[in-house]
């Protein structure tokens, strides 16, 4: 079979890049050939003999809008030229003005323009309509895309139900959740000291781009003024970011570290005792199944694509992210139970283990099979 991917990232640097390489990965070791229009592929890909690479170079353009729009136009000229010599080709929402046979889903701007922390509402500025403007053109865009495709590949069940309310039917659509990297995030105790984080006490970890109120770190700020003997580490990068100011007006300094953007997600993880993202809206998050598969309890909120794979006996889901009093209380569960944190945290992971990268890129490879060969 000769699959063709679009996309702007295949490497493990980059989450929708991640689940492109496993792809890629997974189909060059059944034999197939695979053409990947991209703007950036990993090395071990670039001189592969079952791999050739379509250089479509935009990375020095001055905005992301501008970026994707000429992606867009060289990626369909070369595919209006080639594609007979392809028997698949898998595209990403709308990156491309081309037709895909497979068209996987890892946001859907019409969703994301209709929530209530879209940038839009929250900065009514250059900056925010900018925003606007670039959510509300690829919500047309993407539609097209996906009624276009043959099989609509959702991450999450979230991302199902957000497809199906924009019309698309119901049976052209297929739940891949991402996977995670079983090996990497792994249930390892690990020393606290090195990491700059306190020893001899109950500490949760929070992780995301803590610069807006999307992710809502400020929920859970408020929740762990009720819970004095929780401690909480936060990675993600505090340029910008108005939470160390809330945090001083909290009273929290002392419990709440805040470690900047981190590359080293996985030893973090193994120092902590458990995770809370009770993310406003995510498509899927992968943060989420790493906490899992490195063997913590997890509490999150149905608004977090993902969050659907989340038991009671692995961890708790808030029906409304914003509910702080239900937060409070799944915070001091946790907190004051180690024993029931423990078998959660084992629990996670058994569930995490279903999910590896190799299961995800099977069942996408699965879908090419049988579209490739009709």
């Amino acid at each position: 079979m000769k699959l063709g991917i679009v996309t702007h990232r295949v490497d493990k640097g980059d989450g929708q890049g991640r689940v492109n390489y496993e792809v890629v990965k997974e189909a060059i070791r059944l034999g197939h050939h695979v053409t990947l229009i991209a703007s950036q592929i990993a090395l071990d890909l670039q001189h592969h003999s079952q791999v050739q690479w379509i250089n479509i170079s935009v990375q020095k353009l001055p905005t992301a809008l501008l970026r994707n729009l000429v992606f867009s136009w060289r990626s369909a000229e070369w595919l209006s030229q080639h594609r007979d010599e392809l028997d698949v080709v898998k595209v990403n929402g709308a990156i491309t003005s081309s037709p895909g046979d497979v068209n996987a889903v890892h946001f859907v701007h019409s969703s994301w323009l209709r929530s209530r922390v879209h940038t839009w509402r929250i900065r009514r500025d250059l900056y925010g309509f900018y925003q606007w403007l670039y959510t509300k053109l690829n919500a047309g865009w993407e539609k097209q895309a996906f009624i276009e495709a043959k099989v609509v590949v959702a991450v999450s069940q979230q991302v199902k139900q957000e497809l199906v309310e924009m019309g698309i039917p119901p049976q052209s659509i297929q739940v891949i959740l991402n996977g995670v990297d079983l090996q990497e995030f792994c249930p390892t105790r690990r020393d606290r000291t090195p990491l700059g984080l306190p020893e001899g006490v109950t500490l949760a970890f929070f992780a995301g781009d803590i610069r807006t109120p999307r992710k809502n770190l400020d929920t859970v700020l408020h929740a762990l003024v009720e819970v004095p003997e929780l401690h909480l580490a936060v990675a993600g990068s505090t340029a910008g970011s108005p939470y160390l100011q809330l945090t001083q007006k909290l009273n929290l300094s002392q419990r709440v570290h805040f470690l900047g953007y981190r590359t080293d997600i996985a030893e973090i993880m193994n120092a902590v005792d458990l995770f809370v993202f009770p993310s406003r809206y995510e498509a899927c998050t992968l943060v989420l199944l790493e906490a899992m598969a490195s063997g913590l309890p997890v509490i999150t909120a149905a608004t977090a694509g993902g969050a659907e794979i989340v038991t009671p006996d692995c961890g708790i889901v808030l029906s409304d992210p914003d509910d702080t009093p239900a937060l409070i209380q799944a915070l001091k569960i946790l907190t004051r139970t180690p024993e029931k944190r423990k078998q959660m945290g084992q629990s996670a992971r058994s569930k995490a283990e279903q999910h590896s990268w190799a299961n995800m890129a099977q069942s996408y490879v699965k879908i090419f099979k049988l579209l490739g060969y009709n």
